[in-house]
């Protein structure tokens, strides 16, 4: 079996949207992680950017179970000593709504400079709202 290269040229990109509200944190980072990478294209080759573009929207209602949202703690070094600052998911998600769904679509992608190109591809926002209504995206079910 051979590989298919496609070139930048010849690839074909949509968009896709996914209403993130009452569903778990994971299972929607894992699916657009997965749609990002190209893992639904019969293309996908894991060295290449040939996935789609996601837009991600009512961020701010996304789940989490176990009581996670007291347990789960984020953390951020400010780069000085001793300022190692830890955020619960609830503080962290009423400050900044599409944080913690960025953080783990962050951590599915490769940790490489291709992970760090493909996670400029989704558009998270905290409401219904988005400016993205001319590219026309198709919804995505979660």
């Amino acid at each position: 079996m051979k590989t298919v290269f496609v070139n930048e040229k010849q690839q074909s990109r949509t968009w896709y949207v996914i209403d993130a509200a009452g569903v778990p944190l994971g299972r929607v980072a894992a699916r657009v992680a997965a749609v990002l990478r190209g893992k639904h294209k019969p293309t996908y080759t894991p060295n290449q950017a040939m996935g789609d573009y996601v837009v991600v929207i009512n961020a701010d209602k996304v789940t989490v179970t176990g009581g996670k949202e007291e347990k789960k703690i984020y953390y951020k070094h400010t780069g000085f000593v001793g300022n190692l600052k830890q955020y619960t998911f609830s503080k962290l998600i009423a400050r900044r709504p599409d944080a913690p769904l960025r953080l783990a679509i962050k951590g599915m992608l490769p940790h490489n400079r291709l992970g760090r190109a493909l996670l400029g591809n989704v558009k998270i926002y905290g409401g219904a709202e988005h400016p993205h209504g001319a590219q026309r995206p198709e919804p995505l079910n979660v």
